[in-house]
C-alpha cells in the first residue's frame, strides 16, 4: 500500500502545474497494483458478458474534480470523452490550462503531458480509478487479479466497495476501495471515492 500512496499523491502534481514547459508523448502500462497481491487491468470499452457483447455508450463529460490526500487538497477540471474504440480524459486546472491528456484506445494508454510531469505522473491510476467509478461491476471484476468489487447497502442512493480476494476472515474484511454515488446512475452523480490506506479521496462532481 506505500507504492500506491506514492502514486496517488503523485497525481495530485498535476494540479498544481502548467504547461508551461514542453509537452512530451509516454506510452503507459495498463494494469496497475491496487493493493498486495491485487491488481487492475483496463478494460476495453468492446467485452463480453454472459457470452453476449457488450459495448461502452457514447460520453461526454465535464467534471470537476477534487483531490485529497493527508497534507494536500488540489481542484481540478476534466473532460471524458467515451467512445466504443477510445477513452480520452483531460485535466485541466481551474482556469482552464491544459494539464495532460490521456488516450486509452482499447490496448494501449498514451499520455500526452508537460515535461515537468515527468515519470511522477501515473497516467495509468488516474484511469483505474476512473473505471473502478464509472465501469460495471461485472465488467471491474473480469478485469481484476485477486480482487473483486461489489454494491453493498449504505446511506447514499448507491455505493460499492472493493476488496481482496483472499481473506483470513471475510467478515472483518477491510475494503481497499470505497465508492459513494449521490445517484443510481453514476455518470450523472456526484462521487466520492476513498482509499484509507493510502489517505487519499477523490470527489468528483459533474457540471
Amino acid at each position: 500500500m506505500p507504492q500506491l500512496r506514492y502514486q496517488l499523491t503523485t497525481l495530485t502534481i498535476a494540479a498544481l502545474l502548467l504547461l508551461t514547459a514542453c509537452s512530451q508523448t509516454l506510452q503507459r502500462q495498463t494494469c496497475v497494483e491496487l493493493a498486495s497481491d491485487v491488481s487492475y487491468c483496463l478494460a476495453p470499452m468492446i467485452g463480453s458478458s454472459n457470452k453476449s457483447l457488450t459495448v461502452m455508450p457514447e460520453r461526454s463529460l465535464t467534471q470537476k474534480a477534487i483531490i485529497k490526500t493527508q497534507a494536500n487538497q488540489h481542484e481540478l477540471l476534466t473532460q471524458l470523452e467515451l467512445t466504443s474504440e477510445q477513452l480520452t480524459l483531460v485535466g485541466l486546472a481551474p482556469l482552464g490550462q491544459p494539464l495532460f491528456t490521456l488516450t486509452y484506445d482499447n490496448h494501449q494508454l498514451i499520455s500526452e503531458q508537460s515535461s515537468l510531469l515527468g515519470s511522477q505522473f501515473k497516467a495509468e491510476y488516474l484511469l483505474a480509478i476512473m473505471q473502478l467509478i464509472y465501469w460495471s461491476e461485472d465488467s471491474i471484476n473480469q478485469h481484476l487479479q485477486n480482487g473483486y468489487i461489489q454494491g453493498y447497502n449504505c446511506d447514499a442512493d448507491y455505493c460499492r466497495q472493493l476488496y481482496a480476494a483472499k481473506q483470513a476472515d471475510p467478515t472483518a474484511a477491510r475494503p481497499i476501495v470505497t465508492i459513494r454515488y449521490s445517484q443510481l446512475d453514476p455518470w450523472q452523480a456526484n462521487v466520492t471515492l476513498n482509499i484509507d490506506a493510502a489517505q487519499f479521496e477523490l470527489i468528483i462532481n459533474p457540471l
